[in-house]
């Protein structure tokens, strides 16, 4: 699903309305009927929506939901904020006929703003996306009481005052905060990073008709990663298939007192459907790997007793590297061995990050369309400090073209970054992923659909989709505080019968 940029939204809803010949009125009423629908099914008929409207066409999809709420008997108080002289055609249109039903108030300055019910349910229809500055003046004062309440807020397609894209985004602006947000047809960006997802709440997409056909033609540098986008390349066995037609995933890692990392990496690969896998650990690795995983096979490298060290002989498998590595200066040594022999497509994680941030000159010897798994403070590391989104997600396209390489930044909604500068954020997951070892799962998964001939970018998407899902599926059972990461690798045949 694509992520378009205000201007990119209003041109797709100019295109729908010329296409599907019908008035912006019209489909202001469509929308409008989408979001009075999820209210219904949200609130009970004796629920009170206190509705704060602007002068434009957000204000104007708040007047038509006030009017269908009404018609369903439901109590509904409406306030226009008189923020400007100028209002939209369609504003004023819904405006006309709300009159009609009941008596709409006005808040022109800080003494017409109303004490609102304790358990009325505040709809902000105030600014839409297509706000291009700081609120101020009524709006702000307004905005900053409605923050301070404990009352449910549903913003309608974006809570007022944030913008679509991070680049106008400032912490010092003034931002409703909702608790629910009913957005058009797709996310806005800002729904999806950290320093901005919090004014949003728990969101839900919307779709109101708008063009197909417009979209396709529309070029985005970010997307949303959703079900219907993995099943177009997930592959199908072949019931002549073998083990080796699966691939064989070679993972490297682990170091005394930290070899689960590597049990849960191969544990994965294989959960994900790696024909066959190689645990490649220190010696003291060997009765814990071949313990904990007896369908992997396991090989050290003297004198490797207690961290990788030593020569690294290619044997073109499949290679993920980095989970309970450690930083020690021969496993440094060791790591630039395993990269100057590798010359496919390898998943690095973790220590191994670590100790490339630590000599950065090697980073132009990893093979190309390798996979790199940071989380966020690794990815820091790599890349130096930023100081705010915009510049983070500049650093994160430059790296990838630089190295020509894929990033999977870890967190919520999980951003992965092509050569090509796209960014494909995910769906799927929950808090409760925030626990050790996590990571390692994600490691195994993408390396296992890396040794199944998956391009690294759908190993990548498919890899961090299929993570979140058997992370949710986990929870449903024993919830988000209990999930471990063992979980995950129990969950991962689950999440794939959902595909």
């Amino acid at each position: 699903m694509k992520i378009f940029n205000a201007p990119q939204i209003k041109e797709l809803d100019i295109y729908t309305l010329q296409e599907q010949k019908i008035t912006s009125a019209q489909l202001m009423e469509r929308a409008a009927d989408k979001c009075a629908t999820w209210l219904r099914n949200k609130y009970p008929i004796h629920t009170h929506f206190t509705i704060f409207c602007g002068l434009g066409n957000n204000g104007g999809d708040g007047l038509v939901i006030a009017r269908i709420l009404l018609a369903h008997q439901y109590k509904v108080t409406v306030y226009v904020v008189k923020h400007s002289p100028n209002t939209s055609p369609d504003f004023e249109e819904n405006l006309a006929l709300l009159k009609d039903s009941i008596t709409i108030k006005t808040i022109i300055s800080e003494k017409h703003i109303p004490p609102i019910e304790e358990h009325s349910v505040i709809i902000d229809a105030m600014f839409g996306a297509g706000i291009n500055r700081p609120i101020e003046g009524v709006c702000k004062i307004l905005i900053d009481q409605i923050n301070t309440l404990n009352n449910q807020k549903v913003a309608i397609d974006i809570p007022s005052g944030l913008p679509c894209e991070v680049a106008d985004f400032s912490k010092e602006n003034t931002i409703l905060k909702a608790n629910y947000t009913l957005t058009f047809e797709a996310p806005k960006l800002t729904f999806l990073l950290p320093k901005t997802a919090h004014y949003v709440g728990n969101w839900k997409i919307l779709s109101i008709g708008l063009s197909e056909n417009y979209k396709q033609t529309i070029e985005t540098q970010y997307e949303y990663i959703q079900s219907k986008d993995i099943l177009k390349f997930t592959e199908k066995r072949a019931s002549f298939s073998h083990k080796g037609t699966f691939g064989h995933v070679e993972m490297i890692g682990g170091s005394y007192g930290k070899m689960g990392a590597v049990v849960l990496a191969t544990k994965a690969s294989l959960r994900i459907g790696a024909g066959l896998a190689t645990a490649y650990t220190p010696n003291c690795g060997m009765q814990i790997l071949q313990t904990s995983v007896p369908e992997a096979m396991w090989t050290g490298n003297l004198p490797c007793e207690h961290f990788l060290e030593g020569n690294y002989i290619s044997t073109h498998k499949t290679v993920g590297i980095g989970p309970g590595l450690g930083i020690h200066p021969k496993t440094q040594t060791f790591l630039h061995l395993v990269i100057k022999a590798t010359k496919t497509p390898m998943v690095i994680d973790a220590d191994a990050i670590n100790i490339l941030a630590k000599n950065k000159e090697w980073l132009n010897q990893i093979p190309k369309n390798s996979i790199l798994t940071p989380h966020p403070k690794e990815f820091e590391r790599l890349v130096g400090s930023f100081t705010n989104e915009t510049e983070k997600l500049q650093k994160l396209r430059a790296f990838t073209a630089t190295y020509q390489c894929l990033v999977v930044l870890k967190g919520a909604h999980t951003a992965i970054a092509d050569v090509n500068g796209t960014i494909y954020f995910n769906s799927t997951g929950n808090p409760g992923m925030a626990t050790g070892g996590s990571g390692d799962v994600l490691t195994g998964m993408i390396a296992g659909l890396l040794a199944q001939k998956y391009t690294p970018l759908q190993a990548a998407i498919l890899g961090v989709y299929l993570h979140g899902l058997a992370g949710d599926l986990t929870i449903k059972e024993i919830g988000m505080p209990s999930l471990i990461a063992s979980d995950l690798v129990n969950y991962i045949g689950k999440a794939t019968l959902h595909m």
